[in-house]
């Protein structure tokens, strides 16, 4: 986008944002504070995206797709390349972000997704790309012969944007996770560009259970279901040690299912249907939004997957989550905060997008694990206290220690408790550390400290002292940044950016909470 727009591409913009204001709900979205929240009293300007329903969502997508020739036409976009529209979010101010994917000769750019930020006036506020090089290849007729099965591509995250194949590889991985390796090589060259694994895991392993819980079911002739009927129909089924497919739906003949104990085969499908309901309830009272995809629809889970998996796995193309049962077959990884972690996976596929390696793969883990830990404290459960402690009920270490730590992650001894050059060049699950520990001196503050009785003691990366904004406050930021302002090549200079456009639209520009922000991100060493 060239800074002097013209009278027409102006106008044009105004006739979009018209268009996409038409299926959007004009209220604002109320975000409440709860009790861990601390500094400003200033309440957020918006959370989430003011949609009445699911149904008015599809229809302001909807209107922005009409108007979606319009807006490439406004942002100067080449002759060959068009906008798919992905999600629409409007503040309470008005402004409207429509995020977009982008083809060129009808090929899908990979790294061509974007953010439009346009005033209610329709006057373009500003437009966040996943690159900014200008999208155009000499050809798109390739020179090297691939497998019949991949998809032609564009190739643009890399730089300079060149035509290419994606191909993907299944099998399985070194601890039995299924694989799905996305692998893209030249099309002129073969040689490869990149690659990454479309099946994100938590890495956990070993078993929690959440006590005495309620469970929402439903009845099915003489019996009933695990299928909840409150929450967009979401369903868990039993795999039965299998590998593939959905399994077989768990059922039961007095609504009374479980017993607590690893050898009973309902109690992991307790703690999963449980685990989804807690996460779908986070998502639509912090974040006002209707489900992972925010179109209402439930996802579904697998329980008793493969043989001795000491593993958990989100898998975008089945919109699911799956759980083995450990080692022993009796320790399901059905925790609640491995509930939240996989969904929330899902979560960041239908926003930004987070390529899954380096940088943005590292932020896509802390998503998940921010989210996941974000929903544990939601559930209030007493069993299962909220903590900044990942994985902590299931001895993945054999000793009692969590997976990880967000208050400083290098307690892991692996995680990168500060960013350097090198962070990305990690395992995302280690790079990943950095964004927790951000989240963690956002929400709490750096130095000693004791909650839900855990003793907590945040270092930074220079010394400083960063005072905490509250864990609720905290949630919106990354929230915020995460829908309407990172996209999938975003890494953590630019996750800093993004949390500073989200703090200043929700608390203003000279908050508390948008200093805290800064701060935070100096204190790893993200500057």
């Amino acid at each position: 986008m060239t800074p002097h727009m013209n009278t027409r591409r102006a106008a044009a913009l105004a006739a979009v944002a018209a268009m996409v204001v038409v299926g959007v709900q004009t209220g604002a979205a109320n975000a409440t504070p709860g009790s861990s929240d601390g500094g400003s009293s200033a309440s957020p300007r918006t959370a989430s995206p003011a949609f009445s329903s699911a149904s008015a969502r599809t229809g302001a997508i909807k209107s922005a797709q009409t108007e979606a020739a319009s807006a490439a036409d406004t942002l100067g976009l080449g002759s060959q390349e068009k906008l798919i529209v992905r999600d629409v979010i409007k503040d309470a101010n008005g402004t409207v972000h429509t995020r977009y994917e982008r083809t060129y000769a009808g090929l899908p750019v990979l790294g061509g997704d974007l953010v439009t930020h346009t005033a209610s006036s329709g006057k373009l506020k500003g437009v966040t790309k996943a690159v900014k090089t200008r999208i155009s290849v000499p050809s798109t007729t390739a020179k090297i012969k691939t497998a019949a099965s991949a998809r032609k591509v564009i190739w643009a995250r890399g730089g300079t944007p060149v035509l290419a194949f994606e191909t993907v590889k299944t099998g399985v991985q070194k601890d039995g996770t299924p694989s799905r390796m996305h692998i893209i090589t030249d099309a002129t060259t073969g040689k490869k560009l990149h690659s990454y694994e479309a099946i994100e895991t938590a890495g956990v392993g070993n078993s929690q259970y959440s006590g005495k819980v309620d469970l929402s079911t439903t009845a099915s002739g003489s019996g009933f279901e695990l299928t909840d009927g409150d929450r967009g129909g979401h369903k868990t089924y039993d795999l039965n040690q299998g590998e593939s497919g959905t399994g077989a739906l768990v059922t039961d003949d007095d609504d009374t299912w479980g017993n607590g104990a690893g050898d009973d085969r309902q109690t992991a499908a307790v703690d999963a249907h449980y685990g989804a309901a807690k996460t779908w309830d986070f998502y639509k009272s912090a974040l006002g939004r209707d489900g992972i995809a925010g179109d209402g629809k439930a996802a579904y889970s697998r329980v008793h997957y493969g043989d001795a998996y000491v593993n958990a796995f989100w898998d975008d193309s089945c919109f699911c989550m799956t759980y083995g049962d450990g080692a022993d077959n009796k320790s399901a990884l059905t925790g609640l905060d491995v509930a939240g972690h996989e969904m929330s996976h899902g979560l960041t596929a239908a926003t930004a997008n987070l390529d899954y390696a380096g940088e943005s793969g590292g932020l896509n883990e802390a998503t998940s694990d921010i989210f996941g830990t974000s929903v544990e404290f939601f559930a209030d459960n007493a069993t299962d206290v909220g903590d900044y402690l990942i994985g902590e009920k299931i001895d993945i270490n054999g000793d009692g220690t969590p997976l990880r730590y967000m208050d400083k992650p290098s307690k892991d001894g692996g995680s990168a408790d500060y960013w350097d050059s090198a962070v990305g060049d990690q395992d995302v699950h280690y790079s990943s550390g950095v964004a927790n520990h951000f989240f963690y001196l956002l929400a709490e503050g750096s130095g000693a400290k004791t909650i839900n009785g855990v003793d907590y003691d945040s270092p930074t990366s220079d010394g400083s002292t960063v005072t905490g904004i509250g864990r609720d406050k905290a949630v919106q930021i990354w929230y915020k940044a995460l829908s309407t302002y990172m996209t999938s090549t975003t890494d953590y200079a630019a996750a800093r950016v993004a949390t500073e456009k989200a703090a200043t639209d929700l608390y203003g520009a000279d908050s508390a909470e948008l200093k805290a922000v800064d701060a935070a991100w100096t204190g790893v060493n993200v500057k």
